[in-house]
C-alpha cells in the first residue's frame, strides 16, 4: 500500500498525462505514492470533494472543475485569486511562508493556479521571458491563465479574439487587476501585429483557413496550449518552426504541483530538481 494518495479529476480524464508525470518525480525522490485518474463531473464535485477528505493527499483539477475547486479552496494562492481558477488542491499541512495563510481555517484544502506558472517557464524555454504586446485565442478558464502569465512576462497590452466577444469580458477585469490593457474582438476583426500568439482553444477546434492566416500573418510565435492531435489546426497555418505545442506548459505547471504536494507551497525547488524535471519530461514523451 502506497504512503500517500494522489489525484487528477476532470471530465474527461483518461487522456491526461498526469499519472506519467507525477509518477516518474515520486519515484525520483524516493516516495511511495499513488497518482490516479478519476472521472468527476462538475455536477458531483462537491460531494466527491467531500468523500476525498482524509482519504488523498492532494488533487490536480483540470476541466470543467477548476471554478469549482477555486469555491472549495480556503486559501488561495495570488495566481488563483486573480484568475479565479484553482488547479491544484493541498490537503496536508501548507507551509507557513505562504502569504496569509494565517488566516486560513485550517480545515478545508489550500487552492492554487500552477498553469500560470507552467505557462511562465515553458515560454521561457522558448527564450521568451519578457514582452510588450501579445494575443490571446479563446476565453476560457485557460485564458484567465494566460493572461496572468503574460502579465508576469510584463506585457502591457494583450489582444483577446473570441467566437463570442462577451465571454471575453471578465478577462478584462483580471487584465485591470494585472495592469494589462485588455481589448476584446471577434475572430473575424482586423489584427494588430503582436510579438506571441497564446491558443487555449480546444486541440481538436479549427478556425476557417482565412481566419486562422490572419492570426498567423499578425501573430508573432504561436504558443499552443494544445498538445494531442498536434500540431493543431491552428499550429498548421504557422511559418515553420514558430508553433509550439503547449507540453511545456503540462511539464511545468506538474512540476509546480510536485513541490506543493510534497512541502506544501510553491517556493521551495525539489531535491535535485532539475533531474526530476528531466525525468518528468522522459515520460511525458515516451522516453
Amino acid at each position: 500500500m502506497s504512503d500517500a494518495l494522489l489525484e487528477v479529476w476532470g471530465d474527461p480524464i483518461s487522456h491526461s498525462r498526469s499519472p506519467d508525470l507525477h509518477g516518474a518525480a515520486y519515484r525520483l525522490l524516493g516516495l511511495d505514492w499513488e497518482f490516479a485518474r478519476r472521472r468527476v463531473p462538475g455536477e458531483v464535485f462537491d460531494e466527491t470533494l467531500a468523500g476525498a477528505l482524509g482519504r488523498v493527499r492532494g488533487l490536480a483539477v483540470t476541466m470543467p472543475l477548476k471554478e469549482r475547486a477555486f469555491r472549495a479552496a480556503g486559501w488561495h494562492g495570488r495566481r488563483a485569486e486573480l484568475t479565479g481558477a484553482v488547479n491544484t488542491l493541498f490537503f496536508g499541512a501548507p507551509s507557513r511562508d505562504l502569504p496569509g495563510i494565517a488566516e486560513w481555517d485550517g480545515a478545508s484544502p489550500v487552492g492554487f493556479n500552477t498553469d500560470v506558472g507552467g505557462i511562465v517557464r515553458a515560454l521561457g524555454e522558448l527564450g521568451i521571458d519578457e514582452l510588450e504586446h501579445a494575443r490571446i485565442a479563446g476565453a476560457g478558464a485557460t485564458a484567465a491563465s494566460a493572461l496572468v502569465a503574460l502579465s508576469e512576462l510584463g506585457a502591457r497590452r494583450v489582444d483577446v479574439v473570441a467566437r463570442t466577444p462577451e465571454r471575453a469580458e471578465p478577462l478584462v477585469a483580471i487584465g485591470g487587476r494585472a495592469g494589462v490593457d485588455v481589448r476584446v474582438s471577434s475572430f473575424d476583426a482586423a489584427h494588430a501585429a503582436v510579438d506571441l500568439t497564446i491558443a487555449t482553444l480546444p486541440g481538436g477546434a479549427a478556425l476557417p483557413d482565412d481566419t486562422a492566416d490572419r492570426l498567423a500573418d499578425a501573430g508573432g510565435a504561436l504558443f499552443d496550449v494544445a498538445y494531442a492531435p498536434w500540431p493543431s489546426a491552428l499550429a498548421t497555418r504557422w511559418r515553420p518552426g514558430a508553433a509550439h505545442s503547449g507540453l511545456g506548459m503540462l511539464l511545468h505547471q506538474a512540476v509546480l504541483q510536485v513541490r506543493i504536494f510534497t512541502t506544501g507551497g510553491l517556493d521551495e525547488p525539489l531535491p535535485g530538481e532539475e533531474a526530476v524535471v528531466a525525468a518528468m519530461r522522459s515520460a511525458l514523451m515516451g522516453d
